[in-house]
């Protein structure tokens, strides 16, 4: 059952943008139990904690640990032409895309594909006022916590947000969905490619594993338990274990020990996630499975 007490104001919202009333019923309760002020608050806290364990994660995790870099920003020139921006838009995949004068250090607004969409169409060559379709951006530090960025982007109203460094330039960016990907995991859409979850045997020694992969899997064929140490922890994947490990998301080609004496060697990332591990076994449990 729903709470109640607050009926009206959420049909008045409902009302005023119908759009976002099932993004804010999912908004509202991680907020609640984000900020329990009252005994009420803190039940609900502890009971989508129970829902969500990753829920935890939005207090200690800071949005450097998620945020995509500079480099790999898609952003739009303020002099572009429509068909340069369809061009973006299109290759992308993205539905929200910065713009900026002269260097990406000058962001002016977000452009949103609807509102390019309604105002000028897909079609034609002729001249946009780009200035006028942009939508504030929020900007924020690397060191501000999940948890604030999800409240701060609830009072802006706005699924994304620039990572500005010390001497103000832009560090990175940021979005809802990778919010919530440390909460209810990683959120798949029309664009992601969907592969099975395995463990390839390459070699003596080594095993090239999704990481995905449960780790009960990955237990399970090593015979040991790779846990131990980190119970409090809530590791579903290997590739999870290696963040705990790691306390951040390492690198391509970055080896990641682990107390067993097993070595995790990342094959494949992206700065949100690991993708790929190759796991090398030491001689004693090598001798052992043989």
């Amino acid at each position: 059952m729903g709470d109640t007490t607050d009926g009206s104001s959420a049909a008045q919202r409902a009302q005023e943008d119908p759009r976002e009333t099932e993004t804010r019923g999912l908004f509202g309760r991680l907020f609640d139990a984000l900020t329990p002020d009252e005994d009420e608050g803190s039940a609900r806290a502890r009971a989508l904690g129970e829902t969500l364990p990753g829920l935890a994660r939005l207090q200690y995790m800071r949005v450097e640990d998620v945020a995509i870099p500079k480099a790999e920003i898609v952003a739009i020139e303020k002099s572009a032409e429509l068909g340069d921006i369809v061009a973006t838009f299109r290759d992308s995949g993205y539905s929200r895309i910065p713009v900026y004068e002269e260097t990406l250090d000058q962001p002016l607004g977000l452009l949103l594909l609807k509102d390019l969409a309604l105002r000028y169409g897909f079609n034609g060559h002729h001249a946009i006022d780009l200035p006028d379709l942009l939508r504030p951006i929020l900007y924020v530090p690397p060191s501000m916590t999940l948890a604030v960025l999800l409240r701060k982007m609830q009072a802006e109203r706005t699924h994304f947000a620039l990572v500005i460094d010390e001497y103000g330039g832009v560090d990175g960016l940021v979005t809802i969905e990778d919010l919530l990907e440390q909460v209810v995991g990683e959120i798949e859409d029309e664009h992601d490619t969907e592969e099975e979850t395995q463990i390839q045997h390459e070699g003596p020694g080594t095993l090239l594993v999704d990481a995905r992969t449960p780790l009960e899997d990955v237990e399970r064929i090593l015979g040991i338990s790779l846990t131990e140490g980190a119970e409090d922890e809530e590791i579903d994947s290997l590739g999870g274990l290696v963040f705990v490990l790691s306390g951040r998301v390492p690198v391509r080609g970055e080896v990641i020990a682990h107390p067993t004496g097993l070595e995790f060697e990342v094959v494949e990332a992206d700065p949100r996630r690991i993708q790929r591990l190759r796991i090398h076994l030491p001689k004693a449990l090598r001798d052992a499975a043989q």
